[in-house]
């Protein structure tokens, strides 16, 4: 059974740095496409190969990856602005976790 679990999110000051993280079992990261999506809007991917992928918005500050021995994604999230606030959730197809809160106070 597909499960994915998020955790990071916590409110920060306007240019300051998290790291989000979502764990996933029941099935192996590095095989599928992931992305990390904002109260539905995406954000960043990563292919199976490792290729990533950026909304204009947050490309140059956030840095989508994986640690496959941990069967974990992650979204480092740099310079933070107000306009990244926001329910955070890790997606592998029709399946997401429950999300994580950024709150980005200026």
């Amino acid at each position: 059974q597909v499960h994915l679990v998020e955790s990071g999110g916590v409110s920060v000051q306007a240019g300051g740095s998290l790291r989000l993280s979502c764990q996933a079992s029941g099935f192996t990261v590095s095989s599928y496409n992931m992305r990390w999506m904002r109260q539905g809007q995406w954000v960043a991917s990563i292919t199976s190969s490792g290729g990533t992928l950026y909304a204009d918005s947050v490309k140059g500050r956030f840095t989508i990856s994986r640690d496959d021995e941990k069967n974990t994604l992650y979204l480092q999230m740099n310079s933070l602005k107000p306009e990244d606030t926001g329910m955070y959730f890790c997606s592998m197809g029709d399946n997401w976790g429950q999300g994580t809160q950024v709150t980005v106070s200026s």
